[in-house]
């Protein structure tokens, strides 16, 4: 399994898994391809680019890696194996997961607004081509609040404003949560943004499917 295909392709599965599973049987037949990450099979109606924002440090590549798989503190024994099995060291003393193959990933990870700035300039110079629906899934370290997230989204807004390609949705996880902001032209700040509630146990599932359809496609 080489580092690249780890690194994206475990990420666009998830995100995939999570759209399904919170918001419906419309996300079920997206298919994992490139520019955006995430297209529907008839390559026109949905379009989803899969990004992640995050601090550049090696405590938060670790902990990341922790939240998202929804396993804390420590694993049971069968958990501790699959994920061992997928290139990951557990530490024991200060229950730490770390991603051998990740590191050298994560440390490319960018902030929230620079990320918004570098997708939202790339959507609308045509990069990822035009679809009916075009959608920005991003991955944050942080715990957002429900402020924090219509700052994201209203910055999104204002950057896209005046192109003719752009997002129509805008898909922030964090920890706990999966924030939907709805783009669209005509809409009050107040009915644009929904926020649906990830468990612990759901983080974990969506996880070990990732892991397993990664492992299918390797």
């Amino acid at each position: 399994m080489s580092q690249r295909a780890f690194g994206t392709c475990f990420f666009e599965q998830y995100a995939q898994i999570s759209l399904s599973a919170l918001l419906g049987s419309e996300f079920d037949c997206l298919v994992n391809r490139d520019r955006p990450d995430l297209q529907s099979e008839d390559c026109r109606s949905i379009g989803i680019e899969v990004t992640r924002a995050m601090e550049e440090s090696k405590r938060a590549e670790q902990e990341l890696l922790k939240d998202i798989a929804g396993i804390t503190p420590a694993p049971r024994d069968e958990e501790m194996e699959q994920i061992l099995e997928n290139g990951y060291a557990y530490g024991l003393q200060k229950g730490k997961y770390i991603g051998i193959k990740e590191l050298s990933y994560w440390s490319m990870a960018l902030p929230m607004r620079r990320i918004l700035e570098s997708k939202i300039s790339k959507v609308g110079n045509g990069f990822y081509g035009r679809f009916d629906k075009m959608g920005l899934y991003v991955f944050s370290r942080e715990n957002l609040d429900r402020s924090e997230a219509v700052k994201a989204m209203n910055y999104t807004l204002q950057l896209q404003k005046y192109q003719d390609i752009r997002y129509n949705r805008l898909y922030i996880a964090d920890i706990d949560d999966l924030f939907v902001c709805n783009l669209d032209d005509g809409l009050k700040e107040s009915s644009r943004l929904i926020r649906y509630p990830i468990t612990q146990d759901q983080r974990k599932a969506f996880y070990l499917e990732a892991i397993r359809r990664q492992n299918h496609i390797d």
